[in-house]
């Protein structure tokens, strides 16, 4: 069969490891399972996948240690499988650089429908268009870059991530609990009142530019821009 794209599966839980396998490979993905777990990076390097599916509780070292190691050397998207569902390993599982993040048990259709979105924002929109908030606003995507009338306006590094996520979700709404794991990363330390500052600080450059409210707020839920 001609796979689309290979997945390599770092999971000790060798039944659970060989039924994701089974039913990717139905809907065209190749996987290779990994059953040597002491160095996975050399693995990975010959390998040389498209997604990376890694479980949290491993052998030896940690799917953490080894999405660190990984992100050494190359940007390919990584979705963690794990049993570990608290609060705390899930933003530790995107500060050390993870795309998604799926908790055990779960239903092998959502596995599924998180790769083909990850998969779908890294390979088939890695060069995104100019997305127009107003008629003289826009939005480049692949730079993170707000531009009036062609002038680009300032914006802070954590400024960028929040209107992107807000940007690739238009119109739907985006959550706290999500803006605050894509703040993660940067070196700011980001809770709960941080997030309202600067969502309120980003509000009002954008009203500055274009005299209207873009960034809209639902309440008990996050915000959008329609």
């Amino acid at each position: 069969m001609d796979y689309r794209l290979k997945i390599m599966l770092v999971e000790d839980d060798a039944a659970l490891a060989e039924e994701i396998s089974l039913f990717l490979k139905k809907w065209g993905y190749g996987t290779v399972i990994i059953k040597e777990f002491e160095d996975i990076l050399s693995q990975f390097m010959a390998c040389r996948p498209q997604l990376i599916l890694m479980d949290v509780n491993l052998p030896f070292y940690d799917g953490f240690y080894w999405c660190r190691r990984i992100r050494e050397i190359s940007e390919i998207p990584l979705i963690y499988i794990s049993s570990r569902g608290g609060d705390d390993d899930k933003m530790m599982a995107i500060a050390q650089g993870g795309d998604d993040y799926v908790e055990k048990p779960f239903r092998l259709e959502i596995l599924k429908t998180k790769i083909e979105a990850v998969l779908r924002r890294t390979y088939q929109y890695r060069v995104r268009e100019k997305v127009f908030l107003q008629e003289d606003i826009c939005f480049e995507q692949d730079t993170a870059s707000l531009l009036l009338r062609g002038e680009e306006i300032e914006l802070t590094k954590s400024e960028k991530k929040v209107l992107t996520k807000l940007v690739e979700h238009k119109p739907d709404i985006v959550t706290r609990e999500d803006l605050m794991m894509t703040l993660w990363s940067t070196d700011e330390f980001v809770s709960d009142g941080t997030l309202t500052t600067l969502v309120s600080r980003l509000r009002t450059k954008l009203n500055g530019m274009c005299g209207k409210e873009l960034i809209r707020t639902k309440k008990g839920q996050g915000y959008y821009i329609e």
